[in-house]
């Protein structure tokens, strides 16, 4: 359920009243015990609001903090978040809205009252009914992140002394000391340091390495939300060679080209912008060619005039599909690596998802990449060794289903166009269906391999199509191809088309299969009656 929207006039005047009385009242004990009563969570907005006008902190408000806990403080936080929105959306403009941030940057930095994580996490998280709020939330991540200076240098100073890999260095705890002796972290608000009984030693992590997976969000966030697509070039900018550090680093970019394709599909320079942050980042860990071809690499570099209107021809497609046939065989093209330390566990599965982030970051609509993909094997196949061709088959097959569906529906449009095609009412050929439809004959033979090929890519990709992917099947059997068909031989097609298939559709949508089922046999009739002689 959607959380309650906030009234702004209401809690504008809750923190007012809070703050006069605040003021107003001269005894430490009173103050403590009027702020600490749960069920008012607005601590942290009169906080802020103290530094705003003051500069500064009343020590009882540590005590307040205390007597409060780091759970309760969660509602409290989340209170101040909306109070933000509302006190940055004042018309008072720049100078009122820097002091605002200064005032923010204090509670985090100077007071270690709310780690930076936890603040901008909440802010991004923050419910969006109508958007406008949203691009407020992201603007004042923005001036946090980028404004102020001790996330930026605490994050260079770290880039610059250490490597993800870490168990590769001999020093790796004296540099972690060092980092914390010159950037000191401190879990408790600054004056209950006693209270809490000291500091508490930090043996591992940082405060970089805990913002990394609050980026990923906040970068999602950017995405979802229109208009701030600026915002994120410059967070990338300035932010981007954190990822660096990153646990998943191509899981991250096939998981957000994947989920926001139709967001990402008409901004080119902003994948392009995404995919340098993340892997550029890497360029000094990891060894040329670990992960993108050459070619895509050339891509990355170039101006964005010549980066928008590069068209890789039919050889990058195969060089791409090559690569993976040849990894899965045995004959991986990337460097050695040990697979404990890696990402995926073996180079089939770093090969299928290096490839198919290259795919969906070229600046090319989703349906022309699909329809070059399945060029490699209909229009290429006089380059590949016939005893190879069904891997080079099944390796399409295994990109294209894991690539987003704009991509792999262009088999239905290919199995359309070939099912409405004069030949298959008029067949012209001295083979029978049969024959051309079996690629084994076809192959051999070298006879005219159109349908026998097609028939394979589809298969390739259904048999890795997951389960939404394959629901999708029944409905293009039902809807699009069964109108078209009028001849035996588009019957014959169509049964050799979903005839394998039968047993998957079963066992993942059992009335899937009484749906077919019924349409061959609805369509077998209608032929029947259609046909002059037996």
């Amino acid at each position: 359920n959607p959380a309650p929207k906030e009234n702004k006039q209401v809690l504008k005047k809750s923190v007012e009243e809070e703050y006069r009385k605040w003021t107003s009242m001269a005894n430490d004990n009173d103050i403590i015990s009027h702020f600490s009563v749960p069920g008012t969570p607005l601590f942290l907005c009169l906080l802020w609001k103290m530094i705003f006008e003051t500069n500064r902190i009343n020590p009882v408000a540590f005590k307040i903090l205390e007597r409060i806990g780091a759970r309760a403080l969660s509602a409290h936080l989340r209170k101040f978040c909306d109070y933000l929105v509302f006190e940055v959306t004042n018309p008072a403009g720049g100078p009122h809205i820097n002091k605002c941030v200064d005032a923010i940057n204090d509670i985090i930095w100077k007071y270690n009252i709310v780690t930076i994580d936890r603040l901008v996490l909440c802010l991004v998280l923050r419910p969006n009914p109508d958007g406008n709020e949203g691009q407020v939330c992201l603007y004042i991540i923005q001036l946090l992140l980028l404004k102020g200076s001790e996330l930026r240098n605490r994050a260079q100073d770290f880039i610059k002394e250490n490597s993800p890999e870490h168990w590769k260095q001999n020093n790796w705890y004296d540099k972690h000391l060092a980092f914390h002796r010159k950037y000191p972290e401190k879990f408790a608000p600054e004056e209950a340091g006693t209270a809490y009984g000291g500091p508490i030693p930090v043996y591992l992590s940082n405060v970089c390495l805990r913002f990394l997976p609050v980026l990923d969000i906040v970068v999602h966030r950017h995405l979802e939300i229109p208009n701030v697509c600026k915002n994120l070039e410059q967070l990338l900018e300035h932010l981007g060679y954190l990822y660096k550090f990153h646990d998943r680093p191509v899981t991250f970019l096939y998981n957000t080209l994947h989920y926001y394709e139709s967001k990402l599909r008409d901004k080119p320079m902003l994948k392009r912008k995404l995919v340098n942050a993340v892997l550029g980042s890497l360029k000094d860990v990891r060894p040329a060619g670990w992960a993108t071809t050459e070619t895509f690499q050339t891509f990355l570099a170039k101006s964005e005039a010549d980066a928008t209107a590069w068209t890789p021809d039919l050889n990058y497609y195969l060089t791409l599909v090559n690569r993976m046939v040849d990894t899965m065989t045995g004959s991986s093209h990337f460097p050695n690596t040990d697979w404990r330390f890696n990402e995926y566990p073996n180079p089939s599965a770093h090969a299928l998802y290096v490839t198919c982030v290259e795919l969906m970051s070229l600046p090319l609509a989703p349906n022309f990449v699909g329809n070059a993909l399945l060029d490699v094997v209909t229009k290429g196949f006089v380059v590949i060794p016939a005893t190879k061709i069904q891997l080079w088959i099944n390796a399409i097959g295994l990109i294209m289903a894991a690539l987003p569906d704009p991509y792999w529906t262009v088999i239905h449009d290919r199995l359309l166009e070939l099912i409405t095609n004069n030949e298959m009412t008029e067949w012209p050929y001295p083979h029978t269906p049969f024959q051309l439809f079996n690629l084994t004959i076809t192959n051999d033979a070298l006879l005219e391999n159109k349908y026998s090929l097609t028939l394979a890519l589809a298969h390739a990709i259904w048999y890795h199509a997951g389960a939404g992917q394959i629901m999708q099947i029944p409905v293009f059997v039902k809807e699009k191809l069964s109108v078209e068909i009028h001849s035996e031989v588009q019957l014959l097609y169509l049964c050799h088309l979903v005839g394998p298939f039968l047993q998957r559709f079963n066992s993942d949508l059992s009335r899937a299969v009484m749906d077919i089922t019924i349409t061959l046999y609805e369509l077998l009739a209608h032929i029947d009656k259609s046909q002059q002689h037996l």
